[in-house]
């Protein structure tokens, strides 16, 4: 029984997953946080919206990430910052809309490159209406969902609810 509740689990926090904000490594999948990378053409390439996060991996004795206002961004300024992270592995959640601006406090790698500038949006929500039976007999109901848009086809409520009830279908069985 122990490895059913298990598996449950597993597929749980599978769909929780889907349904939760993306993670997205700055610099990925060619680089990280470093002098190589062109960090402008990567977060043009990827859509940030709120409830995703950032994760900055770097070495500690060569970078840091410094966020700044857009005064320090322009001119590779961080000595009135917002947040200084050192970790290596840092992690920044995208919680409000917006612009927020990163650049490596060591002097020298911003004024190279090592700056990111990540537009945050808000997920998209349209109405769509759910219909059943024909003809007299056709009921209908608005539903508002998350744009397959904004998540590469994929209804997330729809996967919550498969979630939920892969969840429920378990502990049935289990029970």
């Amino acid at each position: 029984m122990g490895a059913k509740v298990l598996m449950l689990i597993t597929v749980a926090m599978a769909m929780l997953g889907m349904v939760l904000g993306a993670s997205h490594t700055v610099g990925a999948p060619a680089g990280s946080w470093d002098l190589q990378t062109n960090y402008t053409l990567w977060a043009s390439r990827t859509r940030f919206t709120t409830g995703d996060e950032l994760q900055f991996q770097y070495s500690t004795t060569v970078h840091n990430v410094v966020e700044v206002r857009k005064a320090g961004y322009d001119s590779c300024n961080s000595s009135s910052p917002i947040a200084t992270f050192l970790t290596g592995k840092d992690v920044v959640p995208l919680a409000a809309i917006g612009t927020r601006y990163f650049i490596c406090g060591v002097p020298g790698h911003c004024v190279a490159g090592m700056k990111v500038q990540v537009n945050v949006k808000s997920k998209a929500v349209r109405t769509v209406q759910r219909c059943r039976g024909t003809g007299k007999r056709l009921r209908c109901r608005s539903e508002t969902v998350l744009s397959s848009a904004t998540t590469g086809g994929i209804d997330q409520f729809a996967v919550a609810r498969l979630g939920l009830a892969v969840v429920a279908a378990g502990l049935v069985l289990l029970f």
